[in-house]
């Protein structure tokens, strides 16, 4: 009983104990407190800066810091604060570090308080390769998406990284992602056609479309790609056409011809078309060395092939004429699985005993300085024959060899067709130029040469200036002259036969030749144009001045003799005017027909359009005039005029007349005309009564 009754004296000593330091220990949390919560403060901070403030309930509170991460930490007053900037990249934990702060007071139990800091990274380091510049060799075989290299960046902020690729467009290489710097092959890579890549790998710390103030760092690194070569082609026998198949190149040879004659041993190596046996490495910076060897076709053993070389020599001569095709293997030394082969057909033939020769040794050709491309060279001055040369060939009956071809040597103007004729290639500047003209019997390789020397005329039609026209252009031109010629004397007979005629159509016609007949017709005889008379004002003056000025003293006085004739003095009426009260065209002695004072010719014949045609009996010699009809005959005065008048008042008569038309204006307005009795009989009058002329009465 007793033994219970102390274990639960006991038991309730050490409950009121733990309820007693419980007690103590709340007293003494309620002292101080600080959040229970991390604290956040970024790397490169200010010093100073407080990071946490401490709470306490009471006063005469004593804090002391018993745990400081990297001795970064210390306590002012009741704050705890950084006293050093943080780094973020060179603290040991930066994302926990653990400050412990004991707070004491008299009386109480101290007690520890622990803050949990938490240092945030910033953006506050470029990111940095390596090397500033990587070298790499790639396998010119290297596939399609292999990849080449992987190259990263550093950054101390740890944060991520983007790349790119520069150019963007390269062709043969790409980035696999942004995010990921491997290196992949975009394109199949050819030695021969592209060896060494240059590119630029840029990496920044913030994405490639950041939103700007955003704090961003870059950093660069050249990267060069060297493309190597490998063993991956055979021998190419040159020349040859290059071709692709795929990604496949191959260069296909035409082969080799050669020309020997029948039962000749020809000494040393044979000349061989288009050159002499040559095959090199197909890939382009190898080089490896070449052997050769005949493989089929050289059964009798007639030819040899140098190993090394591929030079074809003869080692007896050939008694079976015709072709023999040998094949010839090109191999690498180092590695026999690369090889090619090629043909070389050789003829044998019978040997040419005459080589082309031609017709002469020198020619001369003619072309004109006008002629244009593809004009052909003429063969004399006076002809357009082309010019063409020819060449034999002994060898054959008729001296034509099927097998020769022509040539132009030292000359850019021409060029030579297979027939021997020559064309222009361009327009000449020069007066002559000399070329050497070349036929090759293409069979045997036989030539033969001769010389020619063009001439550049002028245009056809210039005249050169050390030469007169040429007979073609002489011939061309007078006939021509004379088609002309032969035109106009048809014209000009149609003409007088209409004036002949009296066809009153081929008026208008005689004033525009009227000049011509007077010059071309002989100034003894009359002429036809005396015969008539128009009112037109310039065509009056100028046949009024023309007959004045032809009519001389000595033609008077051979017609003095003649049947007697009587002559007209037409005297010109003034210029016209305008009446005010009729509105027609009048002259200046003109009265209205309204007015008393009227003319005495008109009194008669009012309102009435009278003849005024004079129709006297005509005499022998005499003039029959006719006037066309008129409303007055004041307008023109008429007289007639014997030949009687001393021949010195005519004269100052027409003197006179002359003055007069020349200085007068004039305008006639109806057409006179004067009829000769008989124009032919006149005419035959004055010359059977034509004397030579009196010096006398001429002087008079």
């Amino acid at each position: 009983m007793e033994r219970k009754y102390k274990l639960k004296s006991l038991n309730t000593a050490f409950s009121c104990m733990i309820v007693f330091l419980l007690h103590k220990s709340c007293l003494a949390e309620k002292i101080c407190s600080v959040p229970s919560d991390p604290v956040t403060i970024k790397e490169n901070n200010t010093i100073d800066a407080v990071v946490v403030h401490i709470n306490t309930t009471t006063k005469n509170v004593t804090l002391t810091l018993t745990e400081n991460p990297d001795n970064a930490f210390d306590l002012r007053g009741l704050d705890l604060i950084v006293k050093k900037r943080l780094d973020f990249e060179t603290l040991l934990n930066p994302e926990a570090l653990t400050v412990q702060i004991r707070c004491n007071k008299t009386g109480s139990k101290s007690i520890t308080l622990s803050v949990l800091v938490q240092v945030e990274n910033i953006n506050d380091n470029p990111p940095s390769f390596a090397q500033s510049k990587y070298i790499l060799d790639v396998n010119e075989l290297t596939p399609i998406n292999a990849s080449v290299a992987q190259i990263e960046a550093k950054d101390d902020d740890s944060g991520v990284l983007y790349y790119a690729l520069e150019p963007a467009l390269n062709p043969y290489f790409r980035l696999e992602n942004m995010y990921k710097p491997n290196i992949l092959v975009n394109k199949t890579l050819d030695f021969d056609v592209i060896q060494q890549v240059t590119l630029t790998l840029y990496v920044q710390d913030t994405p490639p479309f950041s939103p700007p103030g955003q704090i961003s760092f870059k950093a660069t690194t050249t990267i060069i790609i060297n493309i190597k070569d490998i063993d991956n082609r055979p021998p190419w026998f040159q020349p040859c056409t290059r071709i692709s198949i795929g990604s496949a190149k191959i260069c296909l040879s035409v082969g080799y011809k050669g020309r020997v004659n029948l039962t000749e041993r020809q000494e040393g190596p044979l000349q061989l078309n288009p050159g002499p046996i040559y095959a090199r490495d197909g890939d382009k910076s190898r080089n490896e060395e070449i052997s050769y060897k005949i493989v089929r076709g050289n059964e009798d053993n007639i030819f040899q092939i140098d190993e090394n070389t591929g030079n074809i020599t003869m080692l007896k001569p050939a008694d079976i004429a015709g072709p023999v095709s040998l094949t010839v293997l090109a191999s690498q030394v180092s590695n026999r699985d690369q090889f090619a082969s090629t043909s070389v057909n050789i003829e044998v033939m019978k040997k040419s005993r005459n080589p082309p020769k031609f017709e002469r040794e020198r020619y001369e050709a003619y072309v004109y300085s006008n002629s244009g491309p593809e004009n052909m060279v003429l063969r004399d001055r006076t002809s357009n024959r082309p010019f063409r040369v020819r060449a034999r060939d002994d060898d054959f009956a008729n001296g034509i060899n099927p097998d020769v071809r022509y040539e132009v040597q030292y000359s850019s103007y021409v060029n030579i067709t297979t027939d021997g004729f020559v064309l222009l290639k361009k327009p000449v500047r020069t007066d002559s130029f000399a070329l050497q003209v070349r036929a090759v019997d293409v069979s045997t390789g036989e030539s033969g040469t001769a010389a020619l020397s063009v001439v550049v005329l002028p245009p056809v039609g210039v005249q050169s200036p050390s030469e007169g026209y040429r007979a073609g252009d002489m011939a061309l031109l007078g006939f021509v002259m004379a088609a002309l010629l032969v035109l106009c004397l048809i014209v000009i007979g149609y003409l007088i036969s209409r004036l002949k005629k009296r066809n009153p159509d081929t008026l208008k016609l005689s004033e525009c030749l009227g000049p011509c007949l007077q010059h071309t017709q002989s100034t003894d005889g009359l002429r036809p144009r005396d015969s008539m008379q128009f009112t037109n004002d310039g065509f009056l003056n100028e046949a009024g001045m023309s007959r004045l000025a032809m009519r001389r003293a000595d033609k008077r006085g051979k017609n003095q003799d003649a049947a007697p004739k009587w002559r007209m003095r037409v005297t010109p009426r003034e210029r016209q005017k305008y009446c005010n009260s009729c509105g027609m065209r009048v002259h200046s002695n003109h009265v209205h027909r309204s007015s008393p004072a009227l003319h005495p010719k008109a009194q008669g014949a009012k309102d009435q359009v009278r003849s005024i045609l004079t129709k006297e009996r005509r005499k022998d010699g005499q003039k029959m005039v006719w006037f066309k009809e008129s409303e007055d005959s004041s307008d023109i005065e008429v007289e007639i005029i014997p030949d009687d008048i001393g021949l010195k008042h005519e004269e100052e008569n027409e003197e006179s007349s002359s003055l007069a038309l020349k200085t007068s204006d004039m305008e006639l307005s109806e057409l006179t005309m004067m009829n000769i009795q008989d124009f032919d009989k006149q005419k035959e009058n004055v010359s059977d009564h034509r004397e030579p002329p009196d010096p006398d009465k001429t002087d008079q």
